[in-house]
Formats: structure tokens, sequence, C-alpha cells
């Protein structure tokens, strides 16, 4: 018997699809025996393959339609698929798109013109990330969706020899969105606070916050400076031996809360934590949330006193 095909949409960012790591656990037990595939961008494939929850994935490389070539690629690639039911969890004008690509009437848990599990809450665009894709899932008749869940995501960090008592710190962001960065200054202080303490702080991120990262290390001789030095994956597994994790609205943070790791999330007025903030795994501690309008305003007294150590 040819099984059943089930297509998955979720193209990113990072934080988005750790928030969907819910959906995915929940819809791959829902249909246990279907072969299923994600179509997701090449920055989240091999998180994706890493889950289990897929048995293929596959790359959007977001044609335009003017790029004839991708563009008819994408659509035979679809419509060969053989799906017969879509869960668009980006339920964009994209992925809305996407449904007349396949060209046939499937089942499609969404937004779409035409979907035949629509998402039929008039207020989803004010909901949390998470409540809005359990509501939708379970109006497709999926009803028990976990919260993140990155478990199977524990790399060894050996090789990174760290100190017993350690906290994540994350002070970096998009660069065309320095709104969101509490200022470096108030990291080296946090961080000196932090070592005073007995407690090594640990600088996670990228090339591009090079340096932002310079910066606090050269106020705070005792850092620990992992810069461009862990994957995505060693970032959970550095979580979870984290005291704690300080750290702007950015990707990271949503995996280091869902490992369960006590965590500060500061958020200026560019983005609003009622509809995207992290949540933390089964179990974890909620992560605290400290706003002002511009982080500027944002003491480090306040930050160091929400901290658990």
């Amino acid at each position: 018997m040819k099984r059943t095909s089930i297509l998955v949409i979720k193209l990113g960012a990072l934080g988005d699809f750790i928030q969907a790591t819910g959906p995915f656990a929940a819809i791959r037990t829902h249909h246990a025996g279907a072969r299923i595939v994600l179509l997701t961008t090449e920055p989240y494939a091999a998180l994706a393959r890493l889950s289990g929850y897929f048995d293929e994935v596959w790359i959007d490389s977001r044609p335009a339609w003017w790029q004839m070539r991708d563009f008819f690629g994408l659509r035979r690639r679809l419509r060969g698929g053989g799906f017969t039911r879509v869960y668009d969890l980006q339920t964009s004008d994209r992925s809305g798109w996407y449904a007349r690509l396949l060209g046939r009437r499937v089942e499609w848990s969404g937004i779409a013109q035409g979907a035949s599990h629509p998402h039929a809450n008039p207020a989803r665009d004010a909901m949390h990330t998470i409540d809005r894709q359990r509501e939708q899932l379970a109006m497709a008749g999926i009803a028990d969706v976990p919260p993140p869940d990155v478990s199977w995501l524990r790399p060894s960090i050996a090789h990174l020899a760290l100190p017993p008592r350690y906290a994540l710190l994350v002070p970096g962001g998009a660069a065309h969105r320095p709104e969101k960065r509490w200022p470096a200054a108030h990291y080296a202080a946090l961080a000196k606070a932090l070592a005073a303490r007995g407690v090594t702080p640990v600088l996670i991120g990228g090339a591009a916050e090079a340096g932002v990262m310079a910066a606090i290390r050269a106020a705070v001789p005792e850092v620990r400076d992992l810069t461009n030095r862990t994957s995505l994956a060693e970032i959970a597994s550095l979580a979870r031996g984290a005291v704690c994790a300080i750290g702007n609205d950015t990707g990271p943070m949503h995996v280091v809360a869902a490992t369960g790791c006590p965590s500060v999330v500061l958020f200026s007025h560019a983005s609003d934590p009622a509809l995207c903030a992290p949540r933390a795994g089964a179990g974890g501690p909620a992560p605290v949330i400290l706003r002002r309008a511009s982080l500027d305003a944002l003491p480090v007294s306040e930050v160091l006193s929400s901290l658990p150590v």
C-alpha cells in the first residue's frame, strides 16, 4: 500500500523554526505512518534533518516568478510530490501562493484561499506564534501540540572545556536592527558582575558580531569568547550546562529557552514579546522578559536581579 504523503511548509527564521518544533512533533505523531516532507530554506535544512520529524527535507530557494527555471522546477516538484495534505506553518503570501502552484485540490491547513482546513480566527495575527500554530492544528484535527522541543540537539561540547559554572551572553542580533540590541557596555558591566560572583560569562554569536564581542572581551578579561565557534546544535548543549542565559530578542535565545535553561530575554519597541517571545520547553522555567522602549534605558542592575545566580 502506498504511503500517504504530507507536506509541511516552514521557511524561517531561526526563532520561528524553533517555535515550530512542537507542531512538527505533533504532525509526526498524528501521521505516524506517513511520508512527511518539509519545505524549508537552506539555513534550517540541517536542523530539520537532525530532528527526526521528517522523511525528506526539500530546499526552497524562494524563486521569484520571473526566475522561470527555478519557478517551474519548484512547481514540478510540488505537483510530483503526491501530497494529500499540506500544513502551511509559514502562512505568508509566498506559502499561500504555493497552494496555487500545486495546481490541484489537496487538503490545506493554513490561510491560503480555498483552504480545506483554514485557520479561521480573525484575531490570529494578535496571537503568539506558538498559540496561533497550536490553534491552527487543532482546527485541522491535531489537538495535542507540545511546547518547543530541541531534545534531539545534543552534540558534545567537551572540546570547549568550559568551567563548572558559566552563563551564556547573547549580545548580537540582526545587523539591520540595532534597536533590538542592549548596549555592549551594559553587557560588559553584566559580565563583570557575573565574574565577581564566580560565574564565567560565555559569549556566543556569529562572525558579524565580532566587534561587539571584542569590546566586551576587552572590558572583562574573564569572559570566554566563543564567537563563530559554535553551531546551532552546540548552542543547545551549551544551554543545558549553563546556570542561566541573557540575550537580545534573537534566534539563538529561542534555542536556549527551549532547552529549559533559565533565560532573560531583552526586548525593545522593535518587537512585541506577546507575539514572538521565546518559550520554554516542557518542564523548563518560563523565560523572564524585560522590555524598554529603548534598551539603552534598561539598567544592568535590573537584569542582574532577574538572574538565578
